[in-house]
């Protein structure tokens, strides 16, 4: 469970730590959230699938694949599709080399085992 903020989750991704930190900082947590919402939120020239895939392929290259599946989840919830979550991990191989390649392929197939992109 998320803990309240103002009446508003700590995370919207749902990272324990965030609970944890609301409880320890809770003017912290308040304070980052429209930093976040500028960064992650509605109404901006990219989409929110567009700049999950930005954050995915960070998260992929600093060998975060908690964070990549989190997100992933996010991108498929706002339209991406597996072929397009694969291509973003390809593409932040080339710079960011096999072990990026390895933690994004790693969440997708995590994803795709889940049943993420099964057809309605």
């Amino acid at each position: 469970m998320s803990e309240k903020v103002d009446g508003k989750t700590a995370s919207p991704y749902g990272y324990p730590f965030w609970d944890w930190m609301a409880k320890e900082d809770p003017e912290y947590v308040k304070a980052r959230g429209p930093l976040s919402a500028l960064s992650v939120g509605e109404g901006k020239e990219l989409s929110i699938k567009h700049r999950e895939m930005v954050i995915i392929g960070i998260l992929a290259y600093r060998g975060r694949e908690d964070g990549v599946v989190t997100h992933m989840r996010r991108a498929v919830q706002h339209g991406a599709t597996k072929r397009e979550l694969l291509e973003a991990i390809e593409a932040a191989a080339v710079p960011g080399g096999g072990p990026t390649l390895s933690s994004g392929v790693q969440a997708l197939m995590q994803l795709d085992r889940e049943g993420a992109f099964k057809k309605a």
